[in-house]
């Protein structure tokens, strides 16, 4: 779970621009990227106890990793926690996986639930992460109506696990009516995207669209197949 957190904070974070002197920030990223933890650290630290939320998370993320500092998850827990307490949307997205984890705090469903919601900012991970939290019932009641409306903006952003997921509650009909072009569809479009990070989505998609498959009569995997093809992120 930690790689994929990562690679999803590297991708979205180093593109992150934040209320901080650009000289500062590009010199804590720049030393960040080619590993000089130390420098980063001393760039970032004098920032995040100043109160700056793109400082705080970066130093939390160190801790969370054990970059330049022991790995802390009490600490990366702080500094996610006043960055999250700012609005920062990654800072938000993390905190609640780690309540979601029990990482660093004893899991707590509801605290969970509370931060996905402030982390309801387009976030595709984070609404993945929220329809799960429906569909098991976990801090939440168990509602398949919402977990497919939270699966379903991610998927439509194209988030391969929310499209694995939406395939699967298609294929049982839970919270939708049960349609099963409908579900290859989604598993077609899980396949095709997930990351190399994600090879357990990937498989789980191929292996379901196929399984699937054979349920389904040739005209059927046709208009699936044309609907995914005509797909697009919105």
């Amino acid at each position: 779970m930690r790689n994929l957190v990562r690679s999803i904070v590297l991708l979205l974070a180093l593109g992150l621009s934040g209320p901080v002197l650009a000289g500062p920030r590009e010199d804590a990223l720049a030393a960040y990227d080619k590993a000089d933890y130390a420098t980063a650290l001393r760039l970032l630290r004098p920032l995040a106890n100043q109160g700056n939320a793109w400082a705080q998370f970066w130093l939390g993320h160190m801790y969370e990793f054990g970059q330049g500092v022991p790995q802390d998850d009490a600490q990366a827990l702080k500094w996610y926690r006043l960055a999250a307490d700012q609005g920062y949307a990654m800072a938000q997205s993390l905190l609640d996986t780690m309540y979601d984890l029990g990482q660093g705090v004893p899991k707590d469903d509801a605290q969970a639930v509370k931060w996905y919601r402030l982390a309801e900012q387009g976030d595709a991970w984070a609404q993945t992460h929220l329809g799960s939290m429906y569909q098991h019932g976990r801090g939440v009641p168990q509602d398949y109506v919402e977990a497919h409306k939270w699966y379903r903006l991610a998927a439509d952003q194209a988030n391969a696990r929310a499209q694995l997921m939406l395939g699967i509650m298609y294929q049982a009909g839970n919270g939708v009516p049960q349609d099963y072009v409908e579900a290859h569809k989604w598993f077609n479009l899980s396949a095709a995207r997930a990351s190399a990070d994600e090879k357990d989505v990937r498989d789980h998609a191929v292996k379901a669209r196929d399984e699937l498959a054979s349920m389904m009569t040739p005209a059927q995997i046709a208009e699936a197949q044309k609907r995914a093809s005509a797909w697009q992120p919105k």
